[in-house]
């Protein structure tokens, strides 16, 4: 068979909707300024669906200081990947600074997020190693764990006695191949919101030997008393032993980390493939990256406004009688009865007669039956904001219940091909 072939009869769990999707519930064009209001399909819609927490993303310091790096840099230097040529006071000041502001004796910069998570794992781990996970983990974790050959254990969602049997069963076999164990969990879990159980997970290092990579990428600057992530949150920091997050989130920006002991880094440096293989991040991202990092340590009160519109909006929908699970951090479930159908009326529906822009989260990503609303609140959204998104989304619930958004069919709306 030809391999073109396959993907013509099978074109995934998602892409099957690509006809009827794409343009506006998939790959939607959200055009503008970054902010609560963007314009979408023509007109301007309140805007829930971005990551930019702490509202850097058009931060006027951040604007002058990402212009004026590539004024001076342009977008090409450094010139090579770091262990070449690539390498400049800036990428290592840069680590410095993040790696103290996470309480940590090292970092390493990575290009992006995704694939430094993959190639983290790929490169602390061996065929005797063994892993320990969260079942809810991220795709980055999913993606890295495939390239490993030794065996894996997963747990249920912060199951913490099924999490304890999977050490046993990790630690016996560890002991017959000579491997180490590796845990792996995230801060903040991005499609709920809810937190893993990181001071819970921690208090089993005094009975079994493993080390703990943590996934903070929705953490980082949201949560703990000055933004250093959910370790902070747990007073737990200095048990993560590998600690991790993107600058796609809080920093508003391209690029991750990595932080802990020195050696540790040290051996990520010459190890990790995706970054040895790859040019060195540009000069404006880095210094860009700088001056978002100092905002996050001395403007606490970004962090404070953020935390009262996370705090207004969840409490307004739990008083109204809506399910937003166990979210403990500013991402925010909204969790409906339905299906596919269901779901791209309600969508439709908050788009084009309430001017409100969220994204939804269907089957295969979540169960069948269940319908999620995600909602991103931003330390650029008001308390006007959230009191207008509780109304609509009554108004919504309302008309879901009485049948309106019933139908066989995906909502009607001209997309793209």
């Amino acid at each position: 068979m030809d391999i073109f072939d396959k993907i013509q009869k099978n074109k995934g769990p998602l892409g099957q909707y690509k006809e009827m999707a794409h343009g506006y519930f998939t790959f939607p064009k959200l055009e503008g300024e970054i902010g609560p209001r963007m314009v979408f399909k023509g007109k301007e819609v309140l805007n829930w669906s971005l990551n930019n927490y702490i509202g850097l993303a058009n931060h006027p310091e951040v604007r002058k200081a990402d212009a004026d790096a590539a004024a001076k840099y342009g977008m090409a230097a450094p010139m090579g990947a770091r262990m070449m040529s690539g390498q400049t006071k800036y990428h290592e000041e840069l680590e410095t600074k993040l790696a103290h502001f996470v309480g940590k004796e090292a970092g390493y910069l990575l290009n992006y997020g995704y694939q430094g998570m993959v190639s983290i794992i790929d490169a602390l781990l061996d065929r005797k190693d063994v892993v320990v996970y969260d079942s809810d983990a991220h795709a980055c974790i999913m993606d890295g764990l495939r390239l490993h050959i030794g065996k894996r254990f997963v747990y249920p969602h912060n199951n913490m006695e099924k999490f304890e049997l999977q050490l046993q069963h990790a630690t016996k076999l560890a002991k017959t191949t000579g491997g180490g164990i590796l845990v792996i969990t995230e801060g903040v879990f991005g499609m709920v919101g809810d937190l893993g159980k990181l001071d819970e997970i921690v208090k089993f290092k005094e009975k079994y030997n493993f080390r703990l990579l943590v996934d903070d990428a929705h953490g980082f600057g949201t949560m703990g008393k000055t933004g250093a992530g959910t370790g902070e949150h747990f007073g737990v920091q200095d048990q993560i032993d590998v600690y991790f997050s993107t600058f796609a989130k809080s920093m508003a920006g391209i690029g991750a980390f990595v932080a802990g002991n020195k050696d540790m880094i040290d051996f990520l440096a010459y190890n990790l493939r995706s970054q040895i293989y790859a040019k060195s991040l540009p000069m404006p991202m880095t210094i860009g990256a700088l001056k978002r990092l100092e905002l996050l340590q001395s403007k606490p009160e970004l962090r404070d406004h953020l935390w009262t519109i996370v705090r207004a909006l969840q409490k307004g929908f739990k008083e109204k009688g809506f399910n937003v699970g166990t979210c403990e951090s500013p991402v925010t479930p909204v969790i409906l009865n339905g299906g596919v159908p269901e779901a791209t009326n309600i969508v439709f529906d908050l788009r084009e007669n309430y001017n409100l822009f969220c994204s939804m989260v269907v089957y295969p990503v979540i169960p069948k039956g269940m319908i999620l609303l995600r909602i991103i609140p931003t330390a650029d959204h008001s308390l006007e904001d959230v009191a207008y998104t509780i109304k609509c989304f009554t108004e919504v619930a309302e008309k879901l219940k009485a049948g309106k958004y019933s139908k066989d069919t995906l909502a009607k709306v001209q997309v793209e091909g």
